[in-house]
């Protein structure tokens, strides 16, 4: 049974000297690479330019990782607004010292929040459809980026699984342990696999990418529904909610599965898209 535990120390980054290349960063990059590649595959099929899928891709990053890194902080590290206020915008720590620190500390759901609100701004600004179509579109991309993005934290050590209670498992020696854990970074990576394959199925094969919301229904709830099951085998990220029946990632959760079976199932366009 011991080839069943998996001793992980990886290097985390690559010392430049004057630089820190850290792979958690470099797994955004290539979310953000691959999911302009995508885009641009279906922004061809759709017949839309290239001037605007640049302009996508401008808000996307901008509204996704300041989302992210603003979720964390409301979410689960509120005391950065009045210990350390400017590390929660610049990639760098100021308390205890001066340090780079690259941009650590995102949240999922900030970014979804922030993906929604970008878009609307991408649309009223550049797009001039409706916010639904695009993001009927861009989340296809947006779950293939997830898959790297959970990768990352699985090198970085974080988000971290619970004890198995058997051989099974990765110890994660960076934070000098001994036991497995589960390593809920890599199930959420393997599901988020499908939920993208899936979405990449209804939008090519199907004619569901016609009926407003349904896509982007339809990510909600695969993606949450991933994030709820997955939290059970996880160590709670704020300590003072680990006795909660059900911690801080599922509780968001919950509502954006009801808003997604919402849009899948409910929903009707007030006016046909032009």
């Amino acid at each position: 049974m011991f080839l069943l535990s998996i001793d992980w120390d990886p290097i985390k980054f690559i010392d430049l000297g004057f630089f820190k290349l850290h792979f958690y960063s470099l797994m955004w990059i290539t979310a953000f690479i691959l999911g302009f590649y995508v885009t641009k595959r279906i922004y061809k099929n759709e017949g839309e330019s290239d001037e605007s899928l640049d302009s996508l891709f401008i808000y996307s990053v901008i509204g996704i990782m300041l989302g992210a890194r603003l979720g964390h902080v409301i979410f689960y590290q509120p005391e950065l607004i009045t210990e350390d206020f400017f590390s929660i915008f610049l990639p760098f720590k100021f308390k205890g010292g001066f340090e780079f620190t690259g941009f650590q500390g995102l949240a999922s759901h900030g970014a979804a929040i922030a993906m929604i609100v970008s878009m609307y701004l991408y649309n009223k600004k550049v797009l001039h459809k409706t916010v639904l179509w695009i993001l009927d579109r861009v989340v296809i991309p947006v779950a293939l980026g997830a898959v790297f993005v959970r990768i990352g934290n699985f090198i970085n050590s974080e988000i971290i699984g619970k004890y198995t209670g058997s051989d099974f498992g990765v110890v994660f020696k960076q934070l000098g342990e001994s036991a497995p854990r589960h390593p809920a970074q890599l199930y959420e990576a393997f599901c988020y696999v499908f939920v993208f394959l899936i979405l990449f199925y209804f939008y090519w094969k199907t004619k569901k990418s016609e009926q407003q919301g349904f896509l982007f229904g339809l990510f909600l709830v695969l993606l949450w529904t991933v994030r709820f099951f997955v939290e059970f085998v996880k160590e709670a990220q704020n300590v003072e909610r680990a006795d909660w029946a059900l911690n801080t990632g599922q509780l968001l959760s919950i509502p954006f599965v009801l808003i997604g079976l919402y849009f899948m199932f409910i929903y009707k366009p007030k006016t046909k898209l032009s």
